[in-house]
């Protein structure tokens, strides 16, 4: 795209009110406006309605926002005391609106003035003029909106909160240039096809069922196979490179969480806690501080350290209802998590080695356009766990370790975990969207809180430093982000089905038996198509399953002894002996 985020939230922005506008003035006293910010991707607008709008209304709504951008209508900021602004808000299109007056309320709690903007003359109404409560960015007049398009509707909790009202939202964007939309819608409809949860389903990887609960994913055989083939990647490097294996339960005496700092400053992402025996329990978020008593259940010399922990640990965390998305939002999820306990002279070395897994891994899946996140802390915020010395050495000794690496990144405040600065990887998919996938984490403050020692060589108790990292994040999530990277095509060693064997007819099935048992012994992952049916069709089916190599055996193929292979990705078909495709896929 060629304008930045900055240059566009103030145009978004704008859009978004230029929708409300047209929507009251469609359907004046129907509508009740809620709110609508900017986003990322464009703009979105929330509203409580007597009608039910849909995406067939869209072209109408449309109109009449292109009809106000063409009346350039000036966007003026004004400001208001809170009376002022209950007694106006209580005399226009937003009489009764409820919404509006909880803002106000909001507003007042702080002590602040009302900022408003006006689209048109100040004093007026709809339809000649538009004003609501916002705080901006804003573009000067309607006429400096560029091209903008309505994507979708969905429900959404005023709030995000479920116990709230739904309300209804309409989604759109805004760019600079016909060419920047056009792409970006592109891009949008290259996603719907590409879309996990529907390719999830198609493929055999995945279910989602409401008996379960949402956010809870059942993984099918062919789903399995995949996420195994990851942990069995993951396990080998981590034995190559001298991590321990550990195993922890899913729940953990509230005390445990309490003594780590996560069930006071993560506590919306936690599930209640759960009685037992007189005793409280949460089902487990995070693994880090069962891992920091496996390391505290032995003493340790400053000889044993570097102390390398790692586990495909399951964790739990609450996410509204709302906000829940295939594999890629959920409740319930595994981590490819490893803690390691190191001396503070260790540390450098210790994270670019776990640096050089985590590329490793993003080069291994095909991921090559990346950037690297440096997440620091917001001084200005009070969420942070710790004291300011703790936090200056690690955001000191992590901008250090990512400097000698080499690696270019940038400073985020903000973006630390409340433990810690950490190393995010952000990762480009084939259509250009970007995605959070591995975290490095340096920490000073578990160790402190769980009294974590080892004995150095005056003999002296000192803390340990606890590096956190996730190459993959959750394998729910990357593999959520590999079926759309890939279309579901995954790379041969990924594959679940990495060759299918087509007879062209029921006389040849003997044969196919066969060359499924030579390509089995080696180790590969073969199915037949032995249905009645042609083989056209078969090929069809193969197709769909996006399998990396089709294998057609009839007369010539068993009389040959060969097997004639069929490459997905290419297209292109070769006869060969079965050994030959052997060597090109193990």
């Amino acid at each position: 795209m060629t304008e930045g985020k900055s240059h566009l939230e103030p145009m978004r922005h704008s859009c978004e009110h230029v929708l409300t506008m047209a929507m009251l003035r469609l359907w004046p006293g129907k509508i009740k406006a809620a709110m609508g910010p900017a986003t990322e991707e464009g703009f979105y607008f929330d509203f409580d309605s007597e009608i039910k709008i849909s995406e067939d209304d869209f072209s109408k709504i449309e109109k009449e926002m292109a009809k106000i951008i063409k009346e350039n209508l000036l966007i003026i900021k004004d400001e208001m005391t809170v009376a002022e602004a209950k007694k106006f808000f209580n005399s226009n299109v937003y009489k009764g609106n409820e919404y509006k007056h909880e803002w106000l309320d909001s507003i007042k709690s702080r002590g602040e003035k009302v900022s408003i903007y006006w689209l048109g003359e100040k004093g007026h109404d709809v339809p000649k003029t538009f004003v609501d409560i916002c705080s901006g960015p804003h573009v000067k007049s309607t006429g400096k909106i560029g091209p903008f398009k309505l994507l979708k509707i969905a429900g959404a909790y005023w709030h995000g909160d479920e116990k709230n009202k739904m309300l209804q939202r309409i989604y759109g964007t805004c760019f600079a240039t016909q060419a920047d939309l056009d792409a970006y819608i592109n891009q949008i409809e290259e996603a719907q096809k590409r879309d996990h949860r529907k390719l999830g389903k198609e493929l055999g990887i995945f279910m989602l069922s409401p008996e379960v609960g949402g956010g809870l994913p059942l993984w099918l055989p062919k789903g399995a196979i995949v996420r195994d083939l990851l942990i069995d990647f993951m396990k080998k490097q981590q034995i190559e490179r001298g991590y321990s294996p550990v195993v922890t339960p899913h729940i953990g005496k509230l005390d445990l969480y309490k003594t780590s700092g996560h069930y006071d400053n993560y506590r919306d992402h936690m599930y209640n806690p759960i009685k037992v025996d007189e005793e409280e329990f949460l089902l487990k978020a995070m693994n880090c501080p069962h891992h920091a008593m496996i390391y505290k259940n032995s003493q340790h010399s400053y000889r044993d350290l570097p102390v390398r922990l790692a586990e495909f640990g399951t964790v739990y965390r609450y996410e509204a209802s709302g906000e829940l998305s295939g594999l890629v939002r959920v409740r319930g999820f595994t981590q490819d998590d490893a803690h390691l306990f190191v001396r503070p002279d260790q540390l450098k070395d210790e994270f670019l080695g776990v640096l050089d897994l985590t590329l490793f891994v993003l080069n291994k899946l095909g991921f090559k356009d990346f950037r690297a996140r440096l997440g620091l802390r917001d001084k200005k915020k009070d969420k942070y766990m710790g004291n300011d010395k703790l936090w200056d050495r690690a955001e000191k000794d992590i901008e250090e370790a990512v400097k000698q690496s080499k690696l270019t990144y940038a400073k985020e405040p903000g973006e630390a975990a409340f433990y810690g600065p950490k190393l995010d990887f952000v990762v480009k998919d084939v259509i250009g969207r970007e995605w959070q996938l591995g975290t490095i984490q340096v920490d000073y403050n578990l160790p402190e809180r769980f009294k974590l020692e080892y004995i150095d060589e005056n003999s002296s108790a000192v803390r340990p430093v606890m590096i956190h990292r996730a190459p993959f994040g959750s394998l729910e999530r990357f593999i959520g982000i590999l079926i759309e990277h890939f279309a579901g095509a995954f790379p041969v060693w990924l594959a679940p089905v990495q060759a299918k064997i087509l007879s062209i007819s029921d006389q040849f099935n003997a044969y196919a038996k066969k060359v499924a048992e030579e390509l089995k012994t080696a180790g590969m992952r073969v199915e037949i198509d032995s249905a009645n049916e042609s083989l056209g069709k078969k090929i069809r089916n193969a197709e769909m399953e996006k399998v990396p190599y089709m294998i057609v055996v009839g007369e010539k193929e068993r009389a040959a002894n060969t097997i004639c292979v069929r490459d997905y990705a290419t297209k292109k078909q070769e006869v060969m002996k079965t050994a030959k495709l052997i060597k090109m896929i193990i």
